[in-house]
């Protein structure tokens, strides 16, 4: 029997009123749903309770970092979807929040029932993560993965990860069970520049070898031929305590 996973939504605004309609309008729609009135506020929860399925973050938030610098930083070690929820209105901002940073780009003043159809819409897309995303996110008895601090616990032994690696983790986990495509996987890690398979190869082959078991030869990440690859879900899919 499937259990049933309430979505989490990281809301980002240093305006409290809207951060109020955000959670409201989701909550009612039946996500759970976490705020932060700053981009450092938003980073320092993720390592504190572990990654969203989705953050809604404004651009403007000082005197601190902005929010495309939140998304610049959290994508060091996720692939987390962001909508921005702002109020820049020009085409330029737009379309570098879009093609850098975000799967979404909602103006304010903004209509609730848009916002949270517009979050359903990403998540469709992109995927729900198919383990229970907590400060470490268990995989099975022998591999765990610390995403914010870009670690793997195998055998109970921290296995440092690059960013990238730890960012291909993620895109793998996240579709758990399912054959994620080297052109996707590609348009991902590397949004803005040309990217080949063999530099995926690289960072794919040295993944495999900081959280495979050569003694059992437990293989976590599986080929298929032609199409991409596939994370295999561990026996546990619970919270790493």
């Amino acid at each position: 029997m499937e259990i049933y996973q309430q979505q989490t939504i990281l809301a980002v605004d240093d305006n409290l009123y809207t951060v109020r309609v955000v959670q409201h309008a989701l909550e009612q729609a039946d996500f759970k749903v976490i705020t932060a009135n700053s981009g450092e506020e938003g980073l320092n929860l993720i390592s504190q309770f572990g990654l969203p399925h989705l953050a809604i973050v404004d651009l403007h938030m000082p005197p601190g970092m902005s929010g495309f610098e939140f998304c610049r930083s959290v994508h060091q070690f996720s692939d987390l979807p962001v909508i921005m929820l702002t109020a820049v209105n020009d085409e330029e901002t737009i379309i570098q929040g879009l093609e850098e940073h975000a799967e979404d780009y909602l103006v304010k003043p903004f209509n609730p029932g848009e916002l949270v159809a517009r979050v359903r819409r990403v998540l469709r897309r992109i995927g729900d993560f198919a383990y229970t995303l907590e400060p470490i996110t268990k995989v099975d008895e022998r591999l765990a993965v610390d995403f914010p601090k870009r670690q793997a616990i195998v055998d109970g032994k921290t296995v440092s990860l690059t960013p990238t690696e730890t960012k291909l983790l993620y895109i793998l986990m996240r579709n758990a069970g399912k054959t994620v495509t080297t052109s996707f996987i590609l348009r991902r890690l590397w949004p803005l520049e040309p990217a080949y398979e063999d530099r995926l190869h690289v960072h794919m082959h040295r993944l495999r070898r900081k959280i495979g078991d050569k003694k059992s030869g437990e293989r976590y990440i599986v080929s298929e031929r032609g199409l991409g690859y596939i994370f295999k879900p561990g026996a546990s899919m619970t919270s790493h305590k």
